[in-house]
């Protein structure tokens, strides 16, 4: 008989449970009393929860690693008002060995709830319809040199559109609303589409596929925005008589992006497409943040705990006006 297998999102406190994670994170941490534990970060398809490891840790910490799939039997239990789980048992799972007990390894991947095909097929159209060749030479060159990567990779590591497809997900929805905002605000549609198209080209450099989450060394040592800039002046470099003043603009776009100075941008924006181009950086990636507290938060009732990046509770069900008449 198969034995039962659990879910994240279906986790209740006190309960014993076993089923297939990825591991996120694996740290080797001591307690207070220099006795060793490890911390990890487990997921699925549907979300991801904290866990630690106190007994036979010696063995434990050699039987995986951190990007590995494992098989965990584990108690769940509660700290500062959020699920966490205390391991039983854990070891690597593979297809060879488990997939009669229902592994999958697809199954412990979260995914972009949007159709990838649709998605990459309506950025192809939008890139084809640019007016502006050398603008859509160069992002069609970068684009189908990595089509791959592009359509299946995370668009971060944990804050925004953290999932298979998550990077393709983002960059379209951007480009759906920058076609608007550009046509309202009387900008260069074409210039705006490039850098919502290219401003992250670095993370194919930067991240590791969702299925192996984690940095690359040159993510962790130079970052997206300069391995994006790096990768965008040598495709315009190969083109001949692409025009210096494109060259700068998008340069800076790329280089401007986040913002701000404390967000490690080397720039801030300094025309309206690098401008407008940062503000819908900005604005889809908090709006997927805060869809993605309301969607995986614990609590029964209309609001979030406070236990999220906002630091606030968040309206995510009904408000109970009556309630509130009665008072």
């Amino acid at each position: 008989m198969t034995p039962k297998l659990y879910r994240i999102k279906d986790f209740q406190k006190d309960t014993e449970i076993q089923g297939f994670f990825l591991v996120r994170e694996k740290h080797r941490r001591t307690t207070r009393t220099d006795r060793p534990y490890l911390q990890l970060v487990l997921q699925d398809g549907t979300g991801s929860i904290e866990a630690k490891v106190w007994e036979n840790v010696p063995a434990f910490e050699k039987s995986f690693q951190e990007g590995d799939s494992v098989a965990v039997r584990a108690r769940v239990s509660e700290f500062n008002e959020r699920l966490q789980i205390e391991v039983i048992d854990i070891g690597v799972a593979s297809t060879e060995k488990h997939a009669a007990y229902g592994f999958d390894p697809m199954d412990l991947l979260p995914s972009t709830p949007e159709d990838v095909d649709v998605m990459w097929s309506e950025l192809q159209q939008m890139m084809h319809t640019m007016e502006s060749e050398p603008l859509r030479k160069l992002v069609t060159t970068l684009y189908e040199a990595n089509a791959e990567v592009i359509r299946t990779h995370p668009a971060s590591m944990v804050l925004h559109h953290a999932v298979f497809g998550g990077f393709l997900e983002h960059i379209h929805s951007m480009a759906v609303l920058g076609k608007h905002l550009a046509a309202h605000y009387h900008l260069d549609a074409d210039l705006l589409l490039t850098g919502i198209l290219l401003h992250d080209i670095g993370k194919v450099r930067e991240l590791r596929p969702v299925s192996h989450p984690g940095y690359t060394d040159a993510g962790q040592l130079i970052g997206h925005i300069v391995q994006g800039y790096e990768m965008v002046m040598e495709t315009i470099d190969a083109q001949p008589d692409f025009p210096p003043d494109l060259r700068l603009k998008i340069g800076h776009m790329i280089l401007a992006h986040q913002g701000r100075y404390e967000w490690q941008s080397p720039k801030r924006p300094k025309f309206p497409e690098a401008l407008l181009l940062h503000y819908l950086d900005e604005l889809d990636a908090r709006m997927n943040m805060m869809r993605e507290i309301m969607d995986k938060d614990p609590e029964s009732g209309s609001w979030t705990n406070r236990f999220n990046y906002y630091r606030l509770p968040i309206l995510k069900g009904d408000l109970d006006l009556d309630a509130a008449d009665s008072d």
